[in-house]
């Protein structure tokens, strides 16, 4: 079992890629990793120590953030998500249409998920 910190680090070695929504105050408001890969997005959100989820979506899925469509999903504390991400493996090689889209930073601190158009 990973603490939040190693586990952070496993996902990163696993090419997540991490954004830090802000609210209007520039505080942190949570932490966000995705990694697309194989037709389908992993994404984890960490709004606390006790208060995260994670969920596998569809690589055409329109709004990964809140998406329609979800093949695994899970929640509770960091540590607990974390750990259970890590241990999802991976999906078969055409489980979904590959994903169209990248992260952009908007402005200091904050970045958002924009979905290619066809």
């Amino acid at each position: 079992m990973y603490d939040i910190t190693n586990g952070l680090q496993a996902l990163v070695a696993r090419d997540f890629q991490f954004a830090h929504p802000r609210d209007a105050d520039g505080g942190l408001v949570a932490v966000v990793g995705i990694r697309v890969h194989r037709g389908v997005f992993d994404i984890v959100q960490l709004f606390g120590e006790n208060d995260a989820d994670a969920a596998r979506v569809p690589g055409d899925e329109p709004d990964v953030l809140f998406p329609s469509k979800v093949l695994w999903r899970t929640n509770g504390s960091a540590r607990e998500v974390i750990n259970e991400l890590l241990a999802l493996g991976d999906p078969a090689p055409d489980m979904g249409s590959p994903a169209a889209g990248c992260w952009m930073s908007t402005h200091a601190g904050r970045s958002t998920w924009l979905a290619a158009s066809a």
